[in-house]
């Protein structure tokens, strides 16, 4: 009898502890935002950078890990409040002297968050010519002048998510052929198995001696037959 009383109490707990579990209020607000240099967003690697967030105030101070996807935008489901967002190191751009903003989240909320990439590749431009190949226009600029250029990659890809990571072809230029603020030309010679699939995702990734990462362009697609 007195089991029988044990297990009744443990459980109204349980009852009890569910209940109040399931009453728990779920993050309503949405703090959304790309990472931008003068107001473009920055191409990364899908899950490769990161962002943190850390509530202020909060009783259980713990970071919020905040993934940047490929064409550079965020989002993350918040309470309403004050938040120190940092941009952590290990990413395509300088670590700034403050790395953390400010921000006060109030119902759905935008920010941009500026940084500094090492190098930035811009009037990039792809096209599929009378042979059958991509061709890849771009220029590549320093924007830190203390790095240099150590890698220019073509990424080829079926899926939208292409990257270093993720990509059925590349092709590697030649960086001592690149002439910082001109006009460069890649050819991609697609193998068989390639350019027999209907369309390719494509775009350019720069990377600076001073990261791992890649500066990426926004992702192109390329319709080849």
């Amino acid at each position: 009898m007195k089991t029988k009383f044990i297990n009744i109490i443990v459980l109204i707990f349980i009852t009890l502890t569910s209940c109040e579990y399931d009453d728990f209020d779920q993050p309503k607000a949405m703090l959304t935002g790309k990472v931008v240099f003068q107001g473009n967003p920055v191409g990364v690697r899908t899950n490769g950078p990161q962002l943190e967030l850390w509530e202020s105030g909060h009783a259980l101070y713990t970071k919020i890990p905040v993934y940047i996807a490929h064409d550079g935008s965020y989002s993350a489901a918040l309470f309403n409040g004050k938040y120190k967002l940092v941009r952590l190191s290990g990413a395509p751009w300088e670590p700034q002297s403050n790395d953390t903003v400010i921000i006060d989240v109030k119902g759905n909320t935008i920010k941009d968050i500026e940084v500094i990439p090492y190098l930035i590749v811009r009037n990039e431009s792809f096209q599929k010519n009378s042979s059958g190949n991509i061709s890849a226009k771009f220029i590549v600029d320093k924007i830190v002048q203390e790095s240099n250029l150590a890698e220019v990659r073509l990424f080829l890809g079926k899926n939208i998510l292409t990257d270093q990571n993720k990509h059925e072809y590349v092709v590697n230029a030649d960086v001592e052929s690149i002439i910082l603020g001109q006009e460069f030309e890649m050819i991609a010679v697609l193998p068989k198995e390639i350019s027999s699939t209907d369309y390719l995702f494509v775009r350019i990734g720069v990377r600076s001696n001073k990261s791992s990462e890649f500066y990426y362009t926004q992702t192109q697609k390329i319709i080849l037959n």
